[in-house]
């Protein structure tokens, strides 16, 4: 199972990023898990939210860059090794993870990662057991 993630485009200079938390604020959505990798010109905000679908529209129609894509979340306990293990599950599998990141929500570690082969990635989490958490889970947990 896969959830929505939102990938932002923002120049690197001050108030771009305001603009992207001010829309999602007057839209009430609440921003569940975010990351942003940067250049000397520009970002990417990464964020897993609410209500990704209407973030996107939310945001679309604030004239921001943004664009949906699909990335795998999985529950692990808030153990020292617990990512090292699910991670090892994917990489034994010959599975690259392309970016990850993670936090801690009610008591458990929230792995989001995108990979460069979807279709094995579910087999490998339905194999191992791995926890798939789905939108409505983060939402509700938020």
């Amino acid at each position: 199972m896969t959830i929505h993630q939102l990938s932002i485009f923002i120049e690197n200079r001050s108030g771009t990023l305001i603009k992207v938390l001010n829309a999602l604020k007057e839209a009430n959505i609440q921003i569940i898990a975010s990351t942003i990798a940067d250049t000397a010109e520009y970002g990417i905000y990464r964020l897993i939210c609410s209500s990704p679908m209407r973030a996107c529209e939310e945001l679309k129609a604030a004239n921001v860059a943004v664009a949906l894509s699909d990335v795998f979340a999985i529950e692990i306990d808030d153990k020292p090794g617990r990512a090292a293990d699910a991670v090892k599950s994917f990489s034994e599998a010959g599975i690259s993870i392309t970016y990850m990141y993670s936090f801690l929500l009610r008591g458990k570690g929230i792995l989001i990662f995108r990979t460069d082969n979807n279709e094995l990635a579910k087999q490998v989490i339905a194999r191992d057991g791995l926890k798939s958490v789905s939108e409505e889970d983060l939402a509700a947990l938020a």
